[in-house]
């Protein structure tokens, strides 16, 4: 029976098809609830299914299974130190505790669930206590998406798909940018074409990383009978006299649907991705929308959750990533090209400024923190050699032999296109170069004199780069430092960097069950959420890899669990119309 003044009514109702609302959504069925999920976008998988698909959760059943154990305090005293006092100790520690928990509960609840640990991808500072060297990025294995039947169709894809039949498994792409290096990385080489032809000859349609983990999510979704409403924008939180969240207005085919909640509604709806109006309200240095995440994210959810009462925080903050941004707007991560050797990175004034290999959050903050000292830092310019492009994998050109309609830039020589784009800019010699990127000649001459010295000991004494774990993972395995190696003879080129983002972490403040919190940090019952909708667990930085998709799950997790065990039904006469 349906509460008078709904038009459907259920026990929870979770906002958005990402990582953390599906999660939510499985765990909220577990426990014998009836849910409903809505996506306002005509496609589900959110920023997860645009991801790389790893999940950080130290101490997750598949790295137990390969018998190693991170200590939950260990992991804590990690996140205490890179989160610096943003979060509470509550926080940390559901994460920390509920995050294995949260994996252990997905593998046991469908058949289509698939963990695997491949150690060896660090934290992003094992050096610290507590970090760990051997990483806790959790992946799913390629999955064939004509299991999806007609739900293919429906799955979010990237802007920028890769050619037909290439995928990589986690190894593959580490192993892949070494194709100069060593034997394992032809082999990669190899093993992409085979998949190409095979996806020709057999009709292969194979994906892995985000792609397979948000189909995996969509089928054990469907296994268990739990609907998913697509096209179905939330527009309003409805609340009772009370303040307490009991339902929202959803619309449907055109026509808006109040939903009622007996126990309550998880917004997992994603970040401000896109509301470029909002996020140079709170950071002006945020020039062109250079974001990666899900082209539906535009902080309805935060926005709805604030209209009930809900407090905001560190909105001026993104899941940074440095890229390349062609003249098409297409945009291009800048990832292993950070840390190859043969490489400096300089602001306007032609100068190093950071650890080129450092984590992306870190390397962004630096930009923006340069920035506001009134020297462009973005963009910023990757300088390297005619050399390194030959022997390194640069803004996705093969450093092969030209291959006539290959799928990548292949050959020795830098496309005419990037040239001729602005992007990559070139010169003879360190001067020339300075030129076209417009910095101070003499200056970088002396950067790159200063860089080639420190390179040829071996240590960075100025900014360290090399000195962690994480900086090595895609660096030159054959150097004795292997981001470090001295730049040799021209031409020389500059690769301009922007400031991109994989999402925003700002939005609505949680507790550690994940409840929306007033000013005052009172709860607003009812209201819970996850993912990019809330400020992040990690603070201002980033664990590891799967450091966004790891507490988005856990949390959607903690919060379909506890909303479970408090039973909250209003009665017909303390809901209140939704306000306008």
């Amino acid at each position: 029976m349906t509460t008078p003044g709904f038009d459907h009514e259920v026990d929870v109702l979770v906002v958005g098809s990402g990582g953390g609302g599906m999660t939510a959504a499985l765990a909220a069925t577990a426990e014998g609830l009836d849910t409903l999920v809505v996506e306002k976008s005509a496609q589900f998988g959110g920023s997860t299914a645009l991801s790389g698909g790893g999940i950080w959760v130290p101490g997750a059943p598949s790295q137990r299974r390969a018998g190693y154990e991170p200590s939950p305090d260990d992991v804590f005293t990690y996140l205490k130190e890179i989160t610096g006092g943003l979060v509470s100790d509550a926080r940390l520690r559901q994460y920390v505790d509920a995050a294995p928990e949260m994996m252990e509960f997905l593998e046991k609840s469908s058949r289509w669930f698939e963990f695997v640990w491949k150690p060896g991808y660090a934290d992003y500072y094992p050096e610290l206590p507590g970090g760990s060297e051997r990483g806790s990025t959790i992946n799913v294995p390629e999955i064939d998406l004509r299991v999806l039947g007609d739900e293919e169709r429906n799955l979010l894809t990237p802007l920028a798909l890769a050619p037909r039949g290439i995928w990589f498994a986690p190894k593959d792409l580490r192993l892949f940018y070494q194709v100069r290096q060593n034997w394992r990385g032809k082999a990669v080489l190899l093993k992409l074409i085979w998949r190409m032809v095979r996806a020709h000859v057999f009709g292969d349609r194979m994906a892995a990383i985000g792609q397979s983990l948000m189909a995996r999510m969509r089928l054990a979704l469907a296994e268990h009978d739990v609907p998913l409403w697509l096209d179905a924008p939330m527009t309003e939180l409805i609340t009772d006299l009370d303040g307490h969240v009991v339902g929202a207005v959803v619309e449907r085919h055109g026509v808006a649907q109040r939903i009622g909640t007996r126990r309550g509604v998880i917004l997992a709806s994603g970040g401000f991705d896109h509301d470029m109006e909002w996020r140079r309200e709170h950071l002006p240095e945020l020039e062109k929308d250079w974001s990666f995440g899900n082209p539906a994210a535009m902080g309805d959810g935060i926005r709805a959750g604030e209209k009930v009462g809900g407090s905001l925080d560190l909105l001026d903050e993104a899941w940074w990533f440095p890229a390349i941004c062609w003249p098409d707007g297409r945009l291009q991560f800048m990832l292993n090209e950070r840390m190859m050797p043969s490489q400096f990175v300089v602001n306007g004034d032609g100068k190093r400024f950071v650890n080129e290999a450092a984590p992306y959050m870190d390397f962004a903050h630096a930009m923006i923190d340069g920035q506001r000292t009134g020297v462009a830092h973005v963009p910023c310019w990757l300088v390297t050699d005619i050399g390194s492009f030959h022997r390194y994998v640069v803004a996705g050109h093969l450093p092969i032999p030209k291959v006539p309609f290959a799928p990548v830039p292949t050959g020795r020589k830098v496309p005419q296109a990037w040239l001729d784009s602005g992007v990559v800019r070139t010169g003879n010699t360190f001067e020339e170069l300075a030129r076209e990127i417009g910095v101070p000649p003499a200056q970088l001459r002396q950067t790159a004199e200063r860089f080639n010295a420190l390179a040829r000991t071996g240590h960075d004494d100025d900014f360290r780069r090399g000195d962690s774990a994480y900086d090595n993972y895609y660096g030159d395995p054959t150097l004795p430092n292997p981001n470090l190696r001295p730049l040799g003879k021209g031409p020389y080129y500059a690769f301009q960097i922007i400031l991109g983002d994989l999402g925003t972490s700002g939005g609505l403040r949680t507790d550690e069950f994940a409840r929306v919190l007033r000013e005052d940090d009172t709860v607003i019952a009812g209201l819970y959420a996850t993912g990019n909708a809330t400020a992040a667990v990690m603070g201002r930085s980033y664990a590891g890899a799967g450091a966004t998709i790891g507490p988005a799950m856990t949390f959607g997790y903690v919060a379909a669990k506890h909303l479970a065990s408090h039973d909250r039904t209003p009665s017909q006469s303390t809901i209140e119309s939704p306000r306008r």
